[in-house]
């Protein structure tokens, strides 16, 4: 196994902690990037931290998983379970099942896990049931709506978790009134220090000039929650919403692999006019999003990152876990009604760019590691 890579650390004698990282979709690999650097920076003050990383596989298209370790210097996972696509059911249990064997074979320290996906719940499954603490970066998020399978992930891994790493105070409260008062930290948000650290200056992929879409004059569009996706209804009325929309102005929509495959099946096709590419790296969405006019989307991960670069937002979705991005209307909710989505995307593109936020300084992943190695009660060298 490598121990040596940029983002594990220098591995010494005597490590500090050996952690478990479990990842398995392209929020996870940007996140864990970003812990990942701060952890390279602890090992240069002599604090170190033995990194192993497990990818469940669970995205598993080039686009989705290799490339953001290539581009963002991600340590190439040590241990890649190549799990795939499956119903929740049989993905979450094939990946219980690999993540134990793991965990058994490498006996790490803590198991960390990142966000609402089935590789977090497996990844917190597991470790719980070897009686490993579990660390859980993105904690407290709730959206309050039980038929989301993220929102069953969430609760059940902050339930099991030892170390809970909230991106606000919106998120502490959320667990306090579940009972969770102890291990809660808020730290910030991971994310947010790539956006700062890379920001709009990726460069779009090749062939994006054929697309014809002028520098803030097009609409991302970005649709792969099950929510919609797996709801015929749904998904027309947002497809034919983004339908109208692309006779006013060009609609780029990178296909999440999943919904490519689900259209082919039901023998949809895109509207016209609106630009169908294939899935873009972390730093082509990012240089994507930046130019913007409008994004529409139901993704989390890209609701922060609009309101964080100051793009207009409209959210398919009938609530959002990040209140903080429907202040001043950053973010409009429109749930999956067609004529909300075009009605909120034309106030918006009225509105023109936002002003960024004012955020704290970004140093969620420097806090992450430094509350991990200040709790010594697991660490191989602990009272030395």
């Amino acid at each position: 196994m490598r121990h040596t890579d940029i983002l594990s650390g220098l591995l010494t004698r005597n490590p500090r902690m050996h952690l478990l990282t479990v990842v398995g979709a392209r929020p996870q690999f940007i996140k864990a990037a970003a812990v990942g650097y701060a952890i390279q920076a602890a090992a240069g003050r002599g604090r170190t931290i033995r990194s192993t990383l497990l990818h469940t596989g669970q995205h598993y298209d080039f686009e989705m998983s290799r490339v953001f370790f290539q581009e963002l210097g991600l340590q190439a996972p040590d241990h890649d379970l190549a799990i795939g696509s499956a119903s929740h059911g049989a993905q979450t249990g094939r990946m219980l099942e690999a993540i134990e064997n793991v965990i058994q074979s490498t006996r790490p320290d803590v198991v960390l896990i990142y966000g609402d996906t089935n590789s977090t719940l497996a990844g917190a499954l597991a470790a719980a049931k070897l009686h490993l603490p579990v660390a859980h970066v993105e904690a407290g998020l709730r959206s309050y709506n039980r038929r989301m399978p993220e929102e069953i992930n969430r609760v059940v891994a902050d339930h099991l978790s030892r170390w809970l790493f909230c991106p606000g105070e919106t998120a502490a409260a959320n667990l306090a009134r579940e009972g969770i008062e102890q291990g809660v930290h808020v730290v910030g948000d991971v994310m947010y220090e790539l956006v700062v650290k890379f920001g709009r200056k990726g460069d779009l992929p090749d062939g994006w000039d054929a697309l014809n879409v002028e520098p803030g004059r097009y609409i991302l569009a970005t649709i792969h929650r099950a929510e919609n996706t797996d709801d015929e209804t749904r998904l027309t009325a947002i497809l034919e919403g983004l339908g109208e929309l692309a006779r006013q102005i060009p609609v780029v929509a990178p296909l999440h692999p999943r919904t490519e495959k689900l259209l082919h099946a039901a023998g949809k096709n895109l509207p016209n006019g609106i630009r169908g590419v294939a899935p873009l790296s972390y730093r082509q969405m990012m240089a994507a999003e930046g130019s913007a006019a409008l994004i529409v989307t139901d993704s989390g991960g890209v609701q922060k990152e609009a309101y964080w670069l100051g793009v207009p937002c409209v959210t398919v979705r009938d609530e959002t876990e990040w209140l903080e991005t429907l202040e001043d209307d950053r973010n409009i909710l429109v749930g999956a009604d067609r004529r909300n989505l075009v009605a909120a995307a034309q106030r918006q593109l009225a509105r023109g760019r936002l002003s960024e936020p004012a955020i704290a300084k970004a140093t969620a992943a420097s806090s992450i590691v430094d509350i991990l190695l200040a709790d010594t009660r697991h660490h191989p060298d602990a009272g030395r």
